[in-house]
């Protein structure tokens, strides 16, 4: 088993591992002669959330845009949350919405993986993601693993190495890291970003760290314009918002506030060296599909890891703020916790 890495060598080391992930995954076979015969079939595990019906709805559509290249979704499994009431209850209606699609069911992941040749990992429950995932990643087949990541830092640690280890390419991000006045910010609108506040909804869900389960998609586009580099994370906690003060090591600041009453909206505000912007409105779900189809195409995560993985410590060390009346949590900490759980976690694996 690959050595896990700490915080500072995962950071350091990533970016050569993402090339190596994507120059073998561009040779993978399925990605060449045999995938222009077969056709680009795409495969979902879980049928548990929305988003499976919406991107089933893009991809299958008639004389759908060519920016997504021709693929279709062909198959799903639908099991993804099994004591989560909200997202269980959804299953049957969703699976008789992606068959008038032209989806067919399939019982297990094994049989969804000989009818498709990439995957969306959908299952509601970020805790069931690790355990989905590793049989695509000995597949050989690019995933996509939709918002949280994981319920855990520990098992996006695992993902990650697990991804290395079989030597297929992954990434997960949120529909609001592709809004296009995030992305004007990162290409440099604003000038260099000197602090940023996001705002979504934070509905909770007992079985997942208050920030995991919705609170991700505020956090992703704090992320987006802010970059990696958090130092530590102060959470603000009271019935119906939360709101958590990242710093930054460079002496930045970011906060996310998540609301649980009032209207459901997204966005924020960046400031930057040269002006500040707005951040929002939310576009769709079409441009983080678009990402998903490069991705698809060339094996290279447009969403680097070390990205990824803050963000889980960054949603961690709030967690643990909370429990320690709001006092600072450093994400090295959580990290260095994490990285122990995952390795545990995948000696049981290979």
């Amino acid at each position: 088993m690959a050595l896990l890495y700490t915080r500072r060598n995962f950071i350091k080391t990533s970016a050569v591992a993402g090339v190596g992930i994507g120059l073998a995954g561009s040779v993978h076979p399925l990605f060449g002669k045999e995938l222009s015969l077969q056709g680009k079939r795409i495969g979902i595990i879980g049928l548990d959330t929305s988003h499976s019906i919406e991107f089933t709805r893009v991809f299958n559509q008639q004389n759908a845009s060519p920016d997504y290249d021709g693929y279709k979704i062909v198959a799903a499994y639908p099991k993804g949350s099994l004591d989560i009431a909200s997202s269980v209850k959804r299953i049957p209606d969703y699976i008789e919405k992606v068959k008038a699609m032209g989806v067919e069911i399939v019982d297990s992941i094994d049989e969804l993986l000989k009818k498709v040749d990439v995957v969306l990992l959908e299952t509601n429950d970020g805790r069931r993601h690790l355990e989905q995932a590793i049989p695509v990643l000995q597949s050989g087949k690019r995933v996509f693993i939709d918002k949280p990541m994981s319920a855990s830092l520990a098992d996006g640690i695992a993902i990650f190495e697990a991804a290395k280890h079989f030597n297929t390419p992954v990434f997960s991000a949120s529909s609001l890291r592709y809004i296009s006045s995030a992305q004007d910010i990162v290409k440099g609108r604003i000038g260099k970003v000197l602090g940023a506040d996001a705002y979504s909804p934070c509905v909770l869900e007992k079985t997942h760290p208050d920030l995991f389960w919705y609170g991700i998609h505020g956090v992703e586009l704090l992320y987006t314009v802010m970059g990696t580099g958090c130092r530590d994370v102060v959470l603000v906690h009271s019935e119906n918002t939360d709101i958590a003060i990242g710093r930054w090591a460079d002496g930045r600041t970011g906060t996310f506030r998540g609301t649980r009453t009032g209207k459901h909206l997204y966005g924020g505000t960046a400031f930057g060296e040269t002006g500040n912007a707005v951040l929002g409105p939310i576009e769709g779900y079409e441009p983080l599909l678009k990402e998903i189809v490069k991705f698809f195409n060339t094996g290279i995560p447009p969403v680097k890891a070390e990205d990824t993985l803050e963000i889980l410590a960054f949603m961690e060390a709030a967690d643990a703020s909370k429990r320690k009346k709001g006092a600072a949590v450093s994400l090295e900490t959580v990290w260095k916790k994490a990285n122990s759980a995952a390795q545990s976690k995948l000696k049981k694996i290979y």
